[in-house]
């Protein structure tokens, strides 16, 4: 992984991406870094993940809560200050929310 200089960023600067989900619709803004991915994520109210995910990441709610949902039907609810990890396919989960969350995500090479 390439080296990364001290910096700062600054969320209001980043351009929203709009992505539809199976309801709902979520918002990123991301942060390329060679194989590290920073992501401010917004899921609107009443949304669901569109498919299942079997990538890594480290998940941090920052504000709301959310469902993460595994294939085998476990459900893990999160809140405001929760965070979850997981490594590149060690499951397969999607996220859902009823009155909407914000989270930042980071994943990347480093999860393999």
């Amino acid at each position: 992984m390439p080296e990364i200089p001290f910096q700062t960023i600054d969320w209001n600067q980043i351009a929203k991406t709009e992505h539809s989900g199976e309801t709902g619709t979520a918002y990123w803004q991301t942060l390329q870094l060679g194989g590290l991915r920073i992501r401010k994520v917004t899921y609107s109210k009443n949304y669901i993940a569109d498919h299942w995910c079997q990538k890594g990441h480290i998940v941090h709610c920052l504000e709301g809560d959310f469902v993460s949902e595994l294939e085998n039907g476990q459900k893990f609810e999160l809140s405001k200050g929760m965070t979850y990890v997981v490594t590149d396919d060690a499951s397969s989960h999607k996220s859902l929310t009823t009155n909407g969350v914000e989270l930042l995500i980071i994943d990347g090479d480093f999860l393999k």
